[in-house]
């Protein structure tokens, strides 16, 4: 039994053909054009597919080796998504967003999508901050030993956070300044966890990356190792593939 059509992604037409790719339940993926655009799609083996990590790496490893395959004006389709008939593809998606996929597919084309995420460890940092902060490693010396009041305490505390973001700022701003002007277009996404303390997007060249992936190993030398950085190479670009609303 099958439940529809499960739909990866888009690319302008003719589209890849002959690509040997298998998507989500083992399934052949296939092409199919529809008013222009050619969608990646398999024969969806469930009603609803949930968010794992299986089928989420699954859905994105469609995308990337059809990439690979040397089709890389590539319009990704978010997660999960599931039709009944192309008909509904053309009311829903294709009539209505025709002018506005065609731009996106402008855009995109000769272009990728790197990102850059930042860890830090936090405790860490601290000390580098208390080492290197005289007036801050005094204030807070000043207080040991002694019975605080909760004034102190707030005050002591907020001081320090202030000087752990303004750290944190600093870092981020020389990321900024090196990467921003290589990329057509960057996108800022919220950190995920405590330790990441920064987390973007960049539209790139695809000839270009050589010197962007460069550029970020200088950084990681100059912050001398003390930072994660965590860098993508080759990824859907679903941060710069939106439809205007």
């Amino acid at each position: 039994m099958t439940y529809g059509l499960y739909l990866y992604g888009i690319f302008p037409t003719p589209g890849p053909e002959n690509l040997e790719l298998e998507g989500l339940d083992k399934q052949p993926v296939r092409n199919h054009t529809v008013d222009g655009f050619t969608f990646l799609y398999s024969q969806a083996q469930q009603e609803r597919y949930l968010a794992s990590r299986r089928n989420l790496l699954g859905h994105e490893k469609v995308l990337e080796q059809a990439m690979q395959a040397g089709h890389r004006t590539l319009l990704p389709l978010q997660f999960g998504l599931i039709i009944e008939d192309w008909k509904a593809v053309t009311q829903q998606l294709t009539l209505p967003h025709s002018e506005s996929l065609s731009h996106l597919f402008h855009k995109l084309s000769g272009r990728r999508e790197v990102s850059v995420k930042l860890f830090w460890d936090g405790d860490a940092e601290l000390q580098a901050l208390m080492a290197e902060d005289e007036a801050l490693r005094s204030q807070r010396d000043r207080l040991e030993g002694r019975s605080l009041g909760m004034e102190e305490i707030v005050a002591i505390g907020q001081t320090i956070e202030r000087a752990i973001s303004d750290r944190k700022r600093q870092i981020i701003a020389a990321f900024q300044t090196a990467l921003n002007p290589l990329a057509e277009e960057v996108v800022e996404n919220d950190s995920l966890t405590e330790a990441m303390i920064y987390n973007a997007a960049y539209l790139i060249r695809w000839d270009e990356e050589a010197t962007f992936s460069a550029q970020v190993e200088a950084l990681d030398q100059q912050f001398d190792r003390r930072l994660k950085i965590r860098y993508n190479d080759f990824t859907a670009p679903y941060n710069f593939a939106q439809l205007s609303r």
